[in-house]
């Protein structure tokens, strides 16, 4: 029986770089490394309990992915925004309307926020919120969804 998402990878054009990148995000501890395959291994939380891989690909071979970070939902509304400008990360939400606020998906229900990796990766921190779904009402911001009713 299935029980979760081990692990996910994704190429990238410069590993040094990312690896950079990606040690600066909170949560993610580099566990493995080898120069001659060009491959890095990063834990996400607890060790062994996630991992994402990063694999240096030529230009020809790369293709940018998105994947996302299960997140606290309180972070997300009040950190992670001036978490990635004191990183010089770009954010984004979802409708990418030239704000910084998450949104809340309304079908999961969940609130999220978008940023991009050096390769053009797209990443996400999201967190599950408590309440009745509502697909119909689309994606909204998340002062919206609380007025909507549902409990934080």
């Amino acid at each position: 029986m299935i029980k979760g998402l081990y692990e996910t990878h994704v190429y990238v054009k410069d590993l040094a770089r990312s690896i950079v990148f990606y040690q600066q995000l909170p949560g993610l501890q580099l566990c493995h490394y080898e120069k001659e395959r060009k491959i890095a291994f990063f834990w996400i939380g607890a060790p062994q309990k996630f991992m994402l891989g990063l694999w240096e690909k030529p230009e020809a071979e790369f293709s940018p992915r998105h994947f996302a970070f299960a997140c606290d939902k309180n972070w997300i509304l009040h950190e992670s925004v001036s978490f990635l400008h004191a990183n010089n990360i770009r954010c984004y939400n979802f409708l990418n309307d030239g704000t910084e606020r998450p949104m809340v998906f309304c079908w999961m229900p969940a609130v999220a926020i978008y940023f991009d990796d050096p390769d053009g990766n797209v990443l996400e921190f999201i967190s599950i919120l408590e309440g009745e779904a509502r697909p119909e009402a689309g994606v909204l911001p998340y002062d919206e969804w609380l007025r909507m009713g549902d409990k934080a």
